[in-house]
């Protein structure tokens, strides 16, 4: 509750707005005035009442479109949880849909977690959604802020805080939701200022978590095939939540949390420096190394689910309708080169049988992604009019561990082919 009253008394804080407002020629009451507006838009302010209620909203919220099925592992949970009792702990997970902090939030609280401090956008900062979720945890950030070296400054001590206090930080390495379905390119700022927090000796040691958030299917598909093909983006506020809130009606299927190995930065970066000064260098190449460390650990953990894979196979079928039968054929080799590499998936896929290749399908057609002509004398599947981006979303969720393969095969089918043509 005295977050705010805490951080501006500091020592450290009062006298480096004292050499901020000499470095501005602004008067020094001016500039401490300015940085307690900034803290106040920024902090978060914990209530336990709002937390449990958040808790029961968001249980609320996500059975609506997945009935019980939010699967985590408790074990790793327990790890990570023992870990907080030492050091401060990221979570950096994917960014796939609106619910991927909420389903998060919830497998931290019932497995017993603190709730995180998280970073959110201040687009998100709007009534009633802000003040709740600025209760049960959330610090707002804004979109561009590089010439305001008085925000600058008050993110900074935050973030200091933060890491001085052991409290666990969340945010995504991807900056805003995937509309490919592929992890976007990871961003530097948040992290820069943690690491920065940890080179000046805020901490011993800082463990990011990568996370990936996996769903059988999501709700936010529609909007990014309509983004796309140039439609713009729906613009957060009261109404759009009621839309979000309203298209959870459906039944989506599951959703999977998996965490990474956790990457330490004193591993990574060596031991911290008490007297080295700020400097949230986001061009740092050791920091990025980082996040793309993080970025990579987060696609090994990605689970393939059913729906990715049986629409990897549909869009390699250029277009022809398959039978039951010939889907099971296209998913064998498919198959077998996910258990043989030991990939991650969300369980049994059940796609050796005809029975378990319908159940997929089906569930597709229910959803419109795929559509079945069954007036023949054998029912046939295929990409839906109008869903072929649709379809490509789920199968970029799991592309990254097909890719290398396929260029290997490409590789050694145009060697072979030279070497036909150019015998020695």
């Amino acid at each position: 509750r005295f977050v705010h009253e805490e951080i501006l008394t500091r020592p450290a804080c009062r006298g480096g707005l004292a050499r901020l407002a000499h470095e501005l020629g602004r008067p020094e009451p001016e500039v401490a005035r300015e940085a307690t507006r900034d803290l106040r838009e920024i902090a978060a302010t914990h209530s336990p009442y709002v937390i449990d209620l958040a808790a029961h909203l968001i249980r609320l919220l996500y059975t609506r479109g997945s009935g019980e099925a939010l699967h985590s592992d408790r074990q790793q949970l327990r790890a990570i949880y023992a870990r907080t009792q030492r050091h401060p702990v990221v979570f950096l997970p994917s960014h796939k849909s609106n619910l991927d902090h909420l389903v998060l939030q919830y497998a931290l609280h019932e497995n017993g977690h603190p709730p995180n401090h998280t970073a959110g956008g201040i687009n998100m900062n709007f009534f009633p959604v802000g003040p709740l979720v600025r209760r049960s945890g959330v610090f707002f950030i804004r979109r561009g802020f590089k010439d305001d070296a008085v925000y600058k400054f008050v993110l900074r001590q935050y973030i200091d805080y933060l890491i001085e206090k052991r409290f666990s930080l969340e945010w995504y390495i991807e900056g805003g939701r995937s509309r490919s379905g592929k992890l976007l390119p990871p961003m530097f700022g948040m992290l820069a200022y943690v690491v920065d927090a940890y080179r000046r000796a805020k901490s011993e040691d800082v463990f990011l978590i990568p996370v990936s958030i996996a769903y059988d299917q999501i709700q936010d598909v529609t909007d990014y095939v309509a983004e796309q093909r140039g439609g713009a983006k729906q613009r957060e506020g009261f109404g759009w939540f009621l839309r979000v809130v309203r298209a959870l009606r459906k039944r989506y299927g599951d959703i999977h949390i998996r965490f990474g190995e956790p990457v330490s930065l004193h591993a990574a970066l060596g031991p911290p420096d008490p007297g080295a000064e700020p400097d949230a260098d986001e061009r740092n190449l050791a920091l990025q190394k980082l996040a793309f460390q993080v970025a990579v650990r987060v696609n090994h953990v990605t689970p393939i689910t059913p729906t990715s894979l049986v629409t990897l196979a549909l869009l390699g079928s250029t277009d022809r309708a398959l039978t039951v039968e010939e889907a099971v054929s296209m998913l064998k080799n498919l198959l077998d080169y996910v258990r043989r590499r030991s990939l991650p998936t969300t369980g049994d896929l059940a796609l050796d049988t005809p029975a378990g290749v319908r159940r997929a399908l089906d569930t597709l057609v229910e959803s419109g992604v795929v559509s079945c002509f069954a007036e023949g004398p054998e029912a046939v599947y295929a990409i839906g009019p109008n869903q072929h981006l649709t379809a490509a979303y789920y199968r970029n969720t799991i592309i990254h561990f097909f890719v290398n393969g396929a260029i290997a095969e490409l590789a050694l089918l145009a060697a072979a082919e030279e070497g036909v043509a150019d015998p020695p």
